[in-house]
């Protein structure tokens, strides 16, 4: 009995904390997407670079040996 008290208890807390979270507006939520987009996209450009000129350094590396 004591282990379906703990659920209850659990599942009554976690509510009241739930009821305590400031959420973010809509508005919020789309400028923190974009963001993460954005960041995303620039790192992969980055990181794509990056593969390219290491790339043409090794196979010029390989070229000349």
């Amino acid at each position: 009995m004591a282990f379906i008290n703990s659920i209850k208890t659990y599942f009554i807390e976690s509510y009241a904390e739930m009821k305590k979270v400031t959420w973010p507006t809509k508005q919020q939520t789309m400028n923190y997407s974009l963001l993460v987009l954005g960041l995303s996209v620039g790192l992969a450009l980055f990181f794509a670079v990056l593969d390219y000129i290491f790339n043409l350094g090794i196979t010029q590396l390989l070229l000349e040996a």
